[in-house]
């Protein structure tokens, strides 16, 4: 072999090897991406997952629906967990708008409502159910009450919510239209509060929305107010502004407004708010 073919071999040859070692780290560029898409969309699936859960505020009267509810929207969007907070409505709305941790705020009034919508907390709130009033007794009945007027008696022990909760609102108002002096020994935080008064006997009587009457059927009797005195209240929901899962929160909201919601709220005996 000459020395001109000898030089041109070995040329040759440096070509071929420097292919080889270009081929070699585009192969290690390609697979060090994949590795980081791979990486990306695994936290991508994490970050979705913490997105499905949800912090429910809402009025004590709800209490077993929105139960119901709750579980039928988390069979509806597999991964989510919602999780509830019952309370009188006034102080969830004091909470909502102190900035409490929250995604959606379902009250039992309207003012309750506008109070943190006034504050700028909450979205525009809608109209789900209405509610009305009962009067509740132990079911032996110890005070004879047979209506409305007898509560009035100042032998009669009587129990109601605080003035500032929507259902004492609710149910002053009822006095108010019956023209009626009546002085509770009792002022609740909540119906649920004054539900338990009445079936523990330590009062003779309470006024509670209709619904939480039909729920505990088997341990008070009812007494019907007559349709001239009764009192309603309608019942909102909104999606707190704050909500860190805000797109959620508002299929949630948009969920208590469906024929499934409507359905369990119906049967609890709510009324509807249309």
């Amino acid at each position: 072999m000459t020395r001109p073919t000898r030089i041109l071999l070995g040329a040759s040859l440096l070509a071929l090897t420097g292919l080889a070692g270009c081929s070699s780290g585009s192969t290690a560029t390609t697979s060090s991406t994949s590795t980081s898409s791979s990486s990306s969309s695994s936290s991508s699936s994490t970050q979705a997952g913490a997105t499905g859960e949800l912090t429910v505020l809402a009025a004590a009267s709800l209490r077993d629906v929105f139960v119901t509810i709750g579980k039928d929207f988390e069979a509806a969007h597999p991964g989510t967990k919602i999780t509830f907070s019952f309370g009188p409505s006034s102080g969830l709305a004091t909470q909502i708008v102190n900035g409490s941790p929250a995604d959606v705020f379902a009250s039992a009034s309207a003012g309750t409502m506008k109070t943190a919508a006034d504050a700028g907390a909450v979205d525009t709130a809608r109209l789900f159910a209405r509610n009305s009033m009962t009067i509740v007794v132990p079911q032996d009945n110890p005070a004879k009450v047979d209506e409305l007027s007898d509560l009035a008696d100042s032998n009669v022990k009587v129990a109601i919510c605080a003035a500032e909760v929507p259902c004492g609102v609710a149910a002053h108002k009822v006095f108010d239209t019956a023209k009626l002096t009546v002085k509770p020994i009792s002022e609740e935080a909540d119906v649920t509060a004054v539900l338990t008064k009445v079936t523990l006997g330590e009062v003779d009587a309470g006024i509670v929305y209709v619904t939480d009457a039909s729920g505990a059927q088997d341990k008070v009797g009812t007494i019907d107010i007559p349709a001239a005195d009764n009192a309603t209240t309608d019942y909102p929901i909104a999606v707190v502004k704050d909500s860190a899962h805000h797109d959620l929160a508002q299929q949630f909201a948009d969920f208590v407004l469906q024929p499934t919601a409507a359905k369990v709220l119906a049967d609890a005996g709510f009324q509807s708010a249309g």
